[in-house]
Formats: structure tokens, C-alpha cells, sequence
């Protein structure tokens, strides 16, 4: 049985497919219809829905989410808010802003538009204080909308979250009162199961984890389903054993001494995405630029890198600063530099009943850079056609020492050992990024798919090279270059 909140009101739930997407359950079940469904998939934002976990001091924090991909046993000890509950008067001033200024159309979209807006003004309405700019676009990034245009939306938007944030008189409905009964409850393991046999479990600790997946080797661990619940919405599939490790203390640890970052593979984008663009900056245009904030309010970097996806944004800057992963099971805990977890398509070095633990990244050096370049062809919210990451040692301007990984150029993220050698003791110059870009020819054979093409990609590998000779020099020539995340 899983407990949770369902816009103020309590729920129980059991004998209940785990297959089951919260946006199913809500639309089939409960027959609140106001969330819709756009694709999927997780892409286009109509499903977007408010989540809400109660802190260290009992209050409940929201982010945005979608509803499409989330799995219903991910509700276990939460408060889900729906666009259902947003029906009362006086309308919520986001909802006010959107009419008078036109923001909507067909309509479809704009439920999931409204519960992005309505999720940053409850952020920051709760702080006392307004959202920029920045925050309004990222929040809204997720959300596509096919008829309306976006300049509307986006002046609602600023209108109750920038110019100024007006208070909503029904505020109440995120804030329910937890009771000591609903607190026990959500503390405890997790279990959903469905007549068929089909069960999703979320062990409490690092023990339970090994345990259950020991005893259920052929299991399938879930955290934020954002990639997982694709085999179930696209492919149709049902998975018959699920394991979540979002319950999972010991995966949620972020710990940091003089030379390393230890982060746990149940810690979301949003969660480790400070502290390591804190000490490698390079990260933080490529991490919002990972699929939208809805995905990055549940995405963990564990399952970005054990989905062993070629185009997973996370592993190639990890790979190129020799990364190292913590794999555990029942056997014990090792680690392996991350670059040989993967052996070949979505086929990594996890033994049975192995899963990933933690992945430690080295704090940089004065004479360190790394750079990082995502080549998608939509800005927000798409996947990877190319994504590149170099890490270059510094003596002077020569190269003492690099490291250049690639996705979305085979089968696996990769190494490019032979442009390496052609950087690694040269002046950081024209004449050696050429070399390397030639040298790439040796590394890689890209295949073409619907992104780009295999010339496209050998092309661009190529340039990026360039490009991060012309970032490198940049300071000294004036000042920073223009980048494609600097929003018009």
C-alpha cells in the first residue's frame, strides 16, 4: 500500500498496476481529466503536475513534474496537486494573468503552462520575494505550445511572478496537514501490487536494497522514471518488478573533501547541480539544458548513467574529469573509472544484483579546464545530437594533459584517444586543434539517425575543438563569447 495527499485529500492505494503513469491514474481512476496528455514522453509539458515532499521542518516543497512518465508508486508519501484544484474562486493570479493577456488558445497546453507557473510563484511566493527573467523561461522551457505563441505566455508570466507576486487567498491547498498516522506511514517501505503479480517496492535502506535485488535479480530499478516509464508509455511494455531507490538514504548522500565530490545516485539534477557547477562552472549551461526542469525536478544522475544511453548528457564531462563510480550489491562495494563501465549499446560492467551507489568527481586544479558542449536542434528540452566534453592540463599554453569524450559518436560515450595524442604535449593552437579534429576520424565512425548525420556529427566534433580554443582565449580577447543559452 502507498499513502499520499491528492490535492489537499488523503489517499490510499493498493492492488494497483505499478505500470501505471500518475497521468493514467488521474485521468482513468479519479476522472480528473484537467491534466492532458501531449505525448508521452515527457517532451511537451501538458501534463505537468505539482509534487510536494515534506521537509526537515514539516513543510511541504513543490516542484514541477510530469505526470506522463511518473509511475504511481513514486506517490508514496507525497502531496500531489493537480490543475483539478485550481477551480475556486478567486482564481490563482496566474490563472487571471493568463486570460488577461491572452495566453491561451486550443487550451490543451495550458493546464501544464499554468501548474509550471503556478509551481515557481509558489516558490517564490513562499520566500517572499519575485522570480527573474531567467527563472520565468526555465520554468516555462518544459511547455511546449502549438498555436498560441509563446510572447503571451510569457508576459502572464512576468506580470505575476517578475513585475510583482501577488498572494493567492487559497493558499491553504498547499499546506495539508501532515497527520502523525500519515507521517509513519510515509517513513515506511513502499509496496504496490497489482492481481497479476506485477509489484514495486522501495526499500529503506542500503541493506533492503541489496537484499531485494539479490533476491530478484531480473528486477528493474526505478528513481525518476524519466527514461524507464518511456518502456511502458512507448513501448508498452509491462515491467514486473520495479525497485525504487528513492527511499534509499544512503543514495541520497552529497559529501565533499579537499580533493574530491561524492555524490549518491539517488540525488536529482536539481539537488547535486549547485555544488558541482560550484567548482566546474562548465556544467552548469549544459545542466539546464538537460531535458526541461520538470525533468531535472526528478531525473538523478544514477539513472542517467546506468541507462547506458550513447546520447546521456551526464556521462561524457564525467568521463572526461576521470570519474569514478561506487557499484554495490550483495558482494560488497568496488569502484571503476566510469569510462569502462560501459562496454558496449546499453550494455554496461553492473553484475547481477549490482547497482550504482555513488560517482566521485576530482575538485579541479589552478591549471585545469573543462569545457562543455551540447549540439541539439531545439535549445530547451531536446535530446543530444552531439555532446562533447574536453578536459585539458595546462602548463603555459601547452597541453600537459586531456581528456576529450564524446556522445552521441558511437555506440557508447567515448574516449577520443587518438585526438588526444595529437593535443597532449602540444601548444593549444590552431595547428594542434586541427590535428585532433583530424585525428577524430580514427576514434569515431557516427552513424546518421533522426538527429544529424554521420558527416554532421565528424563535422562538429571537429568544431567544438575549435570552439573551445576560441573560449579558452576569450578573456583575453575582450570578453566572454556569446553563448547559445544567453536568451534574446
Amino acid at each position: 500500500m502507498i499513502e499520499f495527499y491528492l490535492n489537499g485529500q488523503p489517499q490510499k492505494l493498493d492492488q494497483t498496476d505499478p505500470n501505471l503513469s500518475i497521468l493514467d491514474w488521474l485521468r482513468t481512476k479519479m476522472r480528473l481529466c484537467g491534466t492532458k496528455e501531449g505525448c508521452a514522453s515527457g517532451d511537451c509539458g501538458a501534463c505537468t503536475v505539482l509534487l510536494g515532499s515534506l521537509d526537515a521542518q514539516d513543510q511541504w516543497q513543490y516542484v514541477a513534474m510530469n505526470s506522463c512518465i511518473g509511475l504511481v508508486g513514486a506517490l508514496h508519501g507525497k502531496h500531489l496537486v493537480t490543475v483539478d484544484a485550481l477551480q475556486q474562486e478567486p482564481a490563482h493570479p496566474v490563472q487571471t494573468a493568463m486570460v488577461e493577456c491572452n495566453g491561451s488558445q486550443c487550451g490543451f497546453c495550458t493546464p501544464g503552462i499554468v501548474m509550471s507557473l503556478v509551481g515557481l510563484h509558489q516558490q517564490v511566493a513562499g520566500a517572499g520575494s519575485s522570480a527573474n527573467a531567467h527563472q520565468l523561461m526555465e520554468a516555462l522551457a518544459g511547455n511546449l505550445c502549438r498555436c498560441t505563441g509563446y510572447r503571451p505566455i510569457v508576459e502572464a508570466g512576468a506580470r505575476t511572478l517578475v513585475d510583482s507576486v501577488q498572494q493567492w487567498d487559497g493558499n491553504a491547498l498547499f499546506s495539508p496537514a501532515a497527520s502523525a498516522e500519515f507521517k509513519a506511514a510515509s517513513q515506511q517501505a513502499a509496496v504496490l501490487q497489482d492481481e497479476a503479480g506485477n509489484r514495486f517496492t522501495a526499500p529503506l535502506s542500503l541493506a533492503d536494497l541489496r537484499a531485494q535485488l539479490a533476491a530478484n535479480p531480473q528486477a528493474r530499478l526505478v528513481a525518476g522514471s524519466t527514461d524507464l516509464a518511456l518502456e511502458i508509455t512507448q513501448q508498452l511494455k509491462t515491467l514486473p518488478q520495479l525497485i525504487s531507490v528513492e527511499q534509499v538514504a544512503e543514495l541520497h548522500e552529497l559529501e565533499q573533501d579537499e580533493q574530491n565530490l561524492t555524490i549518491g545516485s539517488a540525488l536529482r539534477y536539481v539537488e547535486f547541480g549547485p555544488l558541482l557547477n560550484q567548482y566546474w562552472p562548465a556544467f552548469a549551461p549544459m545542466l539546464e539544458r538537460l531535458g526541461s526542469l520538470q525533468i531535472r525536478n526528478r531525473g538523478t544522475l544514477g539513472g542517467n548513467i546506468g541507462n547506458a544511453s550513447p546520447i546521456g548528457d551526464m556521462p561524457p564531462p564525467l568521463i572526461a574529469l576521470g570519474a569514478e563510480l561506487q557499484l554495490d550489491g550483495t558482494d560488497g562495494s568496488r569502484w571503476l573509472a566510469l569510462e569502462d563501465f560501459f562496454l558496449d549499446y546499453k550494455k554496461t560492467a553492473l553484475q547481477p544484483g549490482e547497482f550504482i551507489r555513488a560517482v566521485r568527481v576530482a575538485k579541479p586544479a589552478a591549471n585545469e579546464r573543462l569545457f562543455i558542449y551540447k549540439i541539439s536542434k531545439r535549445l530547451d528540452d531536446d535530446i543530444s545530437a552531439v555532446l562533447a566534453a574536453f578536459w585539458l592540463r595546462l602548463d603555459g599554453e601547452q597541453i600537459a594533459d586531456c581528456r576529450l569524450a564524446y556522445g552521441g559518436m558511437a555506440g557508447i560515450p567515448k574516449r577520443a584517444l587518438a585526438a588526444e595524442a595529437a593535443l597532449r604535449g602540444q601548444r593549444f593552437a590552431e595547428p594542434a586543434v586541427k590535428a585532433a579534429a583530424a585525428a577524430l576520424a580514427q576514434d569515431f565512425t557516427p552513424m546518421s539517425d533522426v538527429r544529424a548525420s554521420a558527416a554532421y556529427r565528424q563535422q562538429v566534433a571537429g568544431n567544438l575543438l575549435l570552439r573551445a580554443l576560441y573560449e579558452y582565449r576569450a578573456p583575453t580577447s575582450g570578453g566572454a563569447a556569446l553563448m547559445v543559452t544567453d536568451y534574446a
